[in-house]
């Protein structure tokens, strides 16, 4: 496996997480009162926005080749950063 690919199931996984964090935090809605609710989905709404985020900068890095490949992944690698931070607060927030 080259380091492409290796990196590419590493954020894979990565989404997969979020994605289980997303279900529970939906859960925790569904039971939620009202006010609580509101609040939950406010903050499901934002971490939605933030995991398609994620998905489209991986399917950008997934077109890359080559020398592109290696110049996208420092500034990919900062953008996933910002976007991991901010899913660990919002979960963080109601977890």
């Amino acid at each position: 496996m080259d380091e492409k690919s290796a990196y590419q199931q590493k954020l894979e996984a990565q989404l997969d997480e979020w994605k289980a964090e997303i279900l529970k935090l939906q859960a925790k809605a569904d039971k939620a009162q009202a006010d609580a609710k509101l609040k939950y989905l406010e903050q499901l709404k934002e971490v939605r926005r933030q995991q398609k985020e994620a998905v489209e900068k991986l399917g950008e890095l997934r077109k890359a080749q080559g020398k592109a490949w290696e110049d996208m992944k420092s500034g990919f690698e900062e953008a996933w950063s910002n976007i991991s931070d901010s899913m660990k607060k919002a979960f963080g927030r109601f977890g």
